[in-house]
């Protein structure tokens, strides 16, 4: 049991643990806290252990917190458009909960079935709607908390507007669980679009696609903004029998939604774009699904060689096609078997690059050469993952000395002996 979860999603970095415990209860997670700090052992938090910057690798002979049981999850609030869940709870669950009240939830992920409501949360994380609802902290109004000296904090406004002093649940969403472990949150729900399309568009240069997806974000009823790489969609096409529906270096998945139907607005907004060929539309609920197949086979093509090295990447939209060139370069010098994969969320910069059929003895030489040519592109090492264990030392390529001393400071001030997360965003 351990040895399984002491191992990261892609299998490539491993630790040990000492115990797993599994709570029941902010009481009893608060109690496992106590019980661990004055036992000066470490602890390692893990929900649904989708981590992809080996954030739940315990390194420390840890005790692991597991969320895995609290899953309740209460009646959606119609009026005022929110739903609270403990932190076990699924995305795919909460998603179900919103819809069954005729709203919906604005996170959406691939892993939508194992990623966990305070796992998302400690990660701020972001997704396939980040363009039109943003990230977690924008869907997460209330926290409960179980602090690292064993109090339990429990932070909700019944009002809309609160300047009532220190925006404490904003502290702990992107905290990656070294401040204290989410037990709960509350979540803002949003009214379910009357109307939507969808459009694959296909692009023989990624400049040119980055251009159509600045104009593209700026459209008010943008409902998603995705970049999907040319490689990954033939891929795809060869071995999940996902054939792509338009031809293309680089492909652009855009969709508006609204109350009213914007295909003839999404129409004009394409023509003067320089497609290769006709885009591909969806207006019907089969057709987008058809559409959207492409863009979500991307988490299976990049495993069809094993566990792929990872890369998530913010960067300014200015950057993106000089990166793209420029880390496929670096790729092909140190593994030339290797595949480049890039996907993700254009509109916000926030992109994933995927190396595939790259070995151990390679990802050591690539990745600390991929961080800085992260920075040296005016990009930040994460956009959505985290930082985890696996880029800990590179967090100085994207914050100020003061952030960091800020940041340790804080964590100090929460969890003097550091006994919680030890291993995650620190070096």
């Amino acid at each position: 049991v351990l040895a399984a979860r002491s191992v990261d999603w892609t299998g490539r970095y491993r630790g040990a643990a000492r115990a797993l415990v599994r709570p029941g209860s902010a009481e009893e997670v608060a109690a496992v806290l106590t019980l661990c700090r004055d036992g000066d052992v470490a602890v390692t938090v893990q929900g649904g252990r989708t981590s992809l910057v080996a954030g739940t690798v315990p390194e420390n002979n840890d005790v692991l917190l597991s969320t895995q049981r609290l899953t309740r999850i209460g009646d959606v609030d119609p009026v005022e458009r929110q739903v609270r869940a403990e932190a076990g709870v699924t995305l795919a669950e909460v998603q179900r909960v919103a819809a069954a009240a005729g709203l919906l939830f604005g996170v959406d992920l691939a892993a939508r079935d194992s990623a966990t409501i305070g796992g998302m949360a400690s990660t701020n994380a972001g997704g396939l709607r980040t363009v039109a609802y943003g990230t977690m902290s924008a869907q997460v109004i209330g926290v409960d908390v179980a602090l690292p000296d064993g109090s339990l904090l429990h932070r909700h406004s019944h009002v809309r507007c609160d300047n009532t002093g220190y925006d404490l649940a904003a502290l702990f969403v992107g905290a990656e669980g070294t401040l204290g472990v989410i037990t709960a949150v509350d979540l803002r729900l949003h009214p379910v679009p009357a109307h939507r399309v969808t459009a694959v568009c296909g692009f023989d240069d990624l400049e040119a696609l980055v251009a159509a997806g600045r104009a593209l974000r700026g459209i008010e009823t943008i409902g998603a903004l995705e970049l999907i790489d040319g490689r990954g969609a033939a891929l795809a096409a060869e071995h999940l029998d996902s054939p792509s529906p338009v031809r293309g270096d680089w492909l652009l998945l855009v969709e508006l939604a609204g109350e009213v139907d914007h295909t003839e607005h999404l129409a004009a907004a394409l023509e003067s774009l320089p497609l290769k060929g006709a885009p591909a539309v969806g207006t019907d609920l089969p057709a987008r699904q058809r559409l959207w197949q492409l863009r979500e086979s991307m988490a299976e093509v990049v495993s069809l060689f094993g566990p792929p090295v990872k890369f998530d990447v913010a960067l300014p939209l200015s950057g993106i096609a000089a990166f793209a060139a420029d880390s496929a370069a670096l790729i092909a010098r140190h593994a030339p078997a290797a595949v480049p994969v890039l996907f993700g969320h254009v509109g916000e910069g926030n992109l994933h690059l995927n190396v595939l059929r790259c070995d151990g003895e390679q990802e050591a030489t690539i990745y600390p050469a991929m961080m800085e040519l992260i920075a040296a592109h005016g990009g930040n090492v994460s956009s959505e993952h985290g930082v985890g264990s696996r880029k800990r030392a590179y967090l100085a390529m994207s914050r100020q000395p003061a952030d960091i001393a800020v940041m340790r400071t804080i964590k100090t001030a929460l969890d003097p002996t550091g006994y919680l997360n030890p291993a995650v965003l620190f070096d």
